[in-house]
């Protein structure tokens, strides 16, 4: 059924597959108007159509993250078609491995960089001003718990997702009197594209329905961090606290991420 203009609002990075899709069933399920954004336009309404979601509940902005100006103005055109958002989710991002060693995987790390981090800021920017003024709203970051310690071969996607971690952190700190609160959600293994070439063990793997779920419920209930599950907070706590050398030894031999080019071996 079409939703009412004063349902709420939330905005959603890419959200054509993975946990931002997830994320936005899970969101119109709850009643909410849905702001989406992702590179495929095309895929978000093929998906809505065949979920049966209202075209008068949703509206889609192009727009890749990695590209500053292009996210910017797709929160600007949802400022001026569907009115202040009461929650902006970043999520968009990308996983690829990398080698020190090989040249082009330094422009992986740069691209890796402007997707999961300045995308974020990015995403955030058109939306911080106008919901201090209001004096409420939520911006979600969709960190990892592979930011809360190295992996080998993740140099690039451990180290843009420890960036969000405190990027988010950073945030809540000058917003924490505006009642606009940062949120920092960060997910353990969710059964996604991202994740499916995965050449190792992925302990607590979720599906990202249930996922979407919980990130749901900690968002309205106003966290300012949450792991998803919690059985790998508990894991990410226990390597935080390893002596180097002990980490370094479990870690020994453990398959490395795929790099651009690689598939599952």
């Amino acid at each position: 059924m079409p939703m009412a203009a004063a349902a709420p609002l939330v905005f959603i990075t890419g959200a054509s597959s993975g946990i931002g899709r997830a994320l936005a069933l899970r969101y119109y399920q709850a009643g909410w108007r849905l702001a989406l954004s992702a590179r495929r336009e095309d895929v978000i309404k093929s998906w809505a159509d065949a979920c049966g979601i209202s075209a008068s509940s949703y509206e889609i902005y192009r727009a890749d993250v990695a590209q500053p100006d292009r996210i910017m103005a797709a929160g600007q055109s949802c400022l001026e078609r569907q009115g202040l958002p009461d929650v902006v989710i970043a999520n968009a991002g990308i996983s690829i491995g990398m080698d020190t060693a090989e040249r082009s995987d330094i422009d992986v790390m740069a691209r890796t960089f402007a997707t999961n981090n300045v995308g974020m800021a990015a995403t955030f920017q058109p939306f911080v001003a106008p919901m201090a003024l209001r004096g409420s709203g939520r911006l979600v970051g969709i960190g990892s718990v592979a930011g809360i310690r190295g992996l080998p071969g993740h140099g690039a996607y451990c180290a843009s997702k420890a960036a969000a971690i405190s990027y988010c952190e950073s945030l809540r700190g000058e917003l924490c009197a505006s009642g606009v609160r940062v949120v920092m959600i960060c997910p353990g293994y969710v059964d996604t594209p991202l994740t499916r070439e995965n050449r190792y063990a992925m302990p607590f793997l979720m599906r990202a329905e249930d996922f979407a779920d919980q990130a749901f419920k900690a968002i309205e209930a106003g966290a300012s961090y949450r792991v998803i599950p919690w059985q790998m907070g508990v894991v990410a706590k226990l390597l935080r606290v390893l002596p180097n050398a002990l980490f370094d030894r479990v870690l020994a031999g453990r398959p490395r991420k795929h790099r651009q080019g690689e598939g599952r071996s």
